[in-house]
């Protein structure tokens, strides 16, 4: 069973800064390809970044440039640094974890960009 925690979120104003972090359990962490998504109410889940047990990432066009997504192995945790943030990306963040073909979600952290 894997279960990403996540934290860092937080209410921030437009143009700060805040890091996600997720940790996952399992002594193969560095095989799962893992990814964030966010769901602003009223609105589905997206994806926002991703990165392969090889460190490649993809990202949402709507946050490229401005965020990014990295994994400490030792640490069993992935992180999104979030810059020059918007109220736009005020949402709910999730993080995803894909072991042997399946997805898990952890519960989600709040951000909110406001001033």
């Amino acid at each position: 069973q894997v279960q990403p925690v996540e934290s860092g979120g937080g209410l921030v104003q437009p143009g700060g800064s805040l890091r996600l972090s997720c940790a996952a359990s399992g002594s193969t962490f560095s095989t799962y390809p893992m990814a964030w998504y966010r769901q602003a109410p009223g609105k589905p889940r997206e994806l926002v970044a991703g990165i392969t047990s090889g460190g490649q990432t993809n990202y949402a066009d709507s946050v490229k440039g401005r965020f990014t997504i990295s994994r400490d192995n030792a640490k069993n945790t992935v992180y999104l640094q979030m810059n020059s943030l918007k109220p736009e990306d005020t949402a709910v963040y999730y993080c995803n974890a894909v072991v042997t073909g399946r997805g898990y979600w952890g519960q989600g952290t709040q951000v909110t960009v406001s001033s």
